[in-house]
C-alpha cells in the first residue's frame, strides 16, 4: 500500500489518535500500520449478510475510503443477519442505511456509493479506483464478475461465501496465487445450488465469515501476517470446525494462466446459464398463475396440489389441501401420483418446483404445471394472511 514518509503524528488528529489507540500500541500496526489504513481505499460489493460486518469493522478500523456497491432496498428478512441495517431502515436503500451507520460509527471514514448492479460494462471502472476488492455477493455471476475484473486490474480479490451452515473464505490474487476461476473453472448448473433465500442461512455465520474477510483486508494493507492467498478456508459452523484447504494457480486457467484466453469482462448471465434479473434458471417448465389456480379452487375444478419444499417450511406457512413430497423425496415417491390427474407443484418461490415438473415430465406426466412464483405469490396476490419468509 505504499511506504510512510511524511512525519506520521501530522497525519492523524488527536480525536484519531485516541480513537485508535488500541492499533497504536500494537507494533504490527502503529502510527505507520494506521496510516495505511487511513490512505487505504476499498471497495466492498453488496451490504447484505457478509458486507455488513466488512464495512462495520473496515470502517471502525480506520480504513481511509471505502465504496460501496449495491442496489436492494432493507427488507425484514434481511434483519436475521444483515446486522448494519436496523428494523427502521426497512424499505430504505440499503447503500443509505449503510452510510448512516458507518458515519455513525467513525466520521472519519469516506464511503463512496455506488447504487447499481455490478456489470461487465461498470466493473472495470468502478474497481480501478481502489486497492483490492471485499466480495460479499450472493450468486455466481457477480462472484465471477469480480474475480475477472480484479484479475484483469491486478486487484486482490477477498472472497467469503455462506450457506446454512457452512462458510468459505480465501484471497484471490492473480499476481502472487490462484484466482477464482482456478478454484472454479465452471460454474455448477443453474439451480444446483441453492440460494440462502431458498436453503437459508444461520444469521450468526456471516458476520463470522464476513469478519474473516475483514481481517483479511486489513492484514492485505498493513501488509502483516499470512493471508489466506492459496488457501481455501471451511467453516462449518453446526459442528465448530475449520479446515483447510491447498489452492494451487492452475496453469491452464483461462484468465490467469500462462495461456489466457479470456482477455476482457464477458456476459456472466451467459456464462452461468442464467437469465433475468431475477436470476431463475431457465426452464421447459409450463406454469399456472396464482391468480388462475385461486380461479381453478373456486370453481372446484379437479387437480392435485404437489409442495415440494421442506417439512420445516411448511411449518411456517401452507397453501391448504397441498400434498407434501419434498423435492429430493420425489424420485421414489413418484408413484404416489397419478399421470392421468392434473398437477400443480409449488414451492416457496417457484424454482424448486420448476425442476420438480421436469423430472415429471422426463417420466411422461403431461397434465402437471408450477406455481408461478410459489407460496411466496400466493401470499402477495391471494392471501394477505399467509405469513412469508
Amino acid at each position: 500500500m505504499g511506504t510512510m514518509t511524511a512525519t506520521p503524528t501530522a497525519q492523524l488528529t488527536k480525536d484519531e489518535i485516541l480513537r485508535y489507540s488500541r492499533h497504536l500500541i500494537m507494533p504490527e500496526v502503529g502510527m505507520a500500520g494506521q496510516l495505511k489504513l487511513k490512505r487505504a481505499k476499498v471497495l466492498c460489493v453488496g451490504t447484505g449478510g457478509l458486507g455488513s460486518p466488512l464495512a462495520l469493522y473496515l470502517a471502525a478500523a480506520g480504513v481511509g475510503k471505502l465504496g460501496i456497491v449495491d442496489f436492494d432496498v432493507v427488507d425484514y428478512t434481511n434483519l436475521q443477519r444483515q446486522v448494519i441495517h436496523g428494523t427502521n431502515d426497512v424499505g430504505r436503500s440499503k447503500l443509505e442505511s449503510a452510510r448512516e451507520t458507518i458515519h455513525e460509527i467513525n466520521p472519519h471514514v469516506e464511503v463512496e456509493t455506488y447504487e447499481t448492479r455490478l456489470t461487465s460494462e461498470n466493473a472495470l471502472g468502478i474497481i480501478r479506483d481502489y486497492d483490492l476488492v471485499a466480495d460479499g455477493t450472493d450468486n455466481f455471476p457477480t462472484r465471477y464478475l469480480v474475480n475477472d475484473a480484479c484479475v484483469l486490474l491486478d486487484k486482490p480479490n477477498v472472497y467469503g461465501s455462506i450457506f446454512r451452515f457452512e462458510g468459505q473464505a480465501s484471497v484471490f490474487s492473480a499476481k502472487e496465487g490462484p484466482c477464482y476461476r482456478c478454484l472454479y473453472p465452471e460454474p455448477p448448473p443453474p439451480g444446483l445450488v441453492p440460494s440462502c433465500a431458498e436453503g437459508g442461512v444461520i444469521g450468526v455465520l456471516p458476520g463470522i465469515i464476513g469478519s474473516i474477510q475483514a481481517l483479511q483486508t486489513l492484514k492485505l494493507v498493513l501488509g502483516k501476517g499470512q493471508t489466506l492467498i492459496g488457501r481455501l478456508l471451511l467453516f462449518d459452523a453446526l459442528n465448530l470446525k475449520f479446515r483447510e484447504l491447498k489452492l494451487r494457480k492452475n496453469p491452464n486457467c483461462a484468465l490467469c494462466g500462462q495461456n489466457p484466453t479470456i482477455t476482457g469482462l464477458i456476459d456472466y448471465e451467459e456464462f452461468c446459464g442464467i437469465r433475468g434479473e431475477e436470476h431463475i434458471p431457465d426452464t421447459t417448465a409450463p406454469e399456472v398463475t396464482v391468480l388462475d389456480m385461486k380461479k381453478m379452487i373456486d370453481e372446484r375444478k379437479s387437480f392435485v396440489l404437489v409442495d415440494v419444499r421442506e417439512p420445516h417450511e411448511v411449518d411456517i406457512c401452507q397453501i391448504p389441501n397441498s400434498t407434501l413430497i419434498p423435492l429430493g423425496d420425489l424420485p421414489r415417491r413418484m408413484n404416489e401420483l397419478s399421470t392421468a390427474d392434473e398437477i400443480v407443484v409449488y414451492c416457496r418461490s417457484g424454482v424448486r418446483s420448476a425442476r420438480a415438473v421436469e423430472q415429471l415430465m422426463k417420466v411422461g406426466f403431461r397434465k402437471i404445471r408450477n406455481l408461478k412464483g410459489g407460496i411466496l405469490a400466493w401470499a402477495d396476490q391471494v392471501d394477505s394472511s399467509m405469513p412469508k419468509y
